[in-house]
């Protein structure tokens, strides 16, 4: 959450002139609904039953960049889907530069919370693990600008290739 999934995935989709896809997005237009109402109706647990679904036709496609929500990771089939169908890259922020760039989202369920500093460390606790056992790239992205991210990713992506 807050790490730049959605910004650096747009521009790392048009550096590769390939297609951009935001799995919350897509959950967003399938349901016609925002992902707090789903939150508040369906549970975290709905939510994520959904959103393994979008994974699922999403990754599907060739040629496409795909931001995934930031709790994507935690089912074991999500993470073998996007190992098996594409380079993952685990863009990595610290804690300050996630909550700074949250911080006024009220688009985040997860941290609409009294503590939304001791959530976020929560959920780092939980995801990072999973995030760096899927990543076949882990990119900092703290003191890095969104070019400089991107042109990180296309050399490693080019290398593995």
């Amino acid at each position: 959450m807050g790490a730049g999934k959605s910004t650096i995935g747009r521009q790392l989709a048009t550096a590769l002139g390939w297609e951009f896809e935001d799995s919350d997005q897509e959950i967003v237009r399938r349901t016609g609904v925002t992902i707090p109402v789903i939150f508040e109706i369906e549970g975290e647990d709905g939510f994520r039953r959904r959103e393994a679904r979008v994974l699922q036709d999403l990754a599907a496609a060739e040629h496409l960049v795909l931001a995934t929500g930031g709790g994507a990771v935690l089912r074991e089939e999500n993470r073998t889907l996007l190992k098996e169908r594409g380079f993952v890259v685990y863009l990595h922020a610290g804690l300050e530069q996630l909550l700074e760039r949250t911080a006024r989202d009220k688009n985040r369920p997860l941290l609409q919370t009294s503590d939304p500093r001791a959530r976020m460390m929560t959920l780092l606790e939980q995801r990072d693990p999973l995030y760096r056992q899927t990543a076949d790239l882990v990119v900092e992205t703290d003191q890095r600008t969104v070019k400089g991210a991107v042109k990180e990713i296309i050399r490693q992506f080019r290398a593995a290739s």
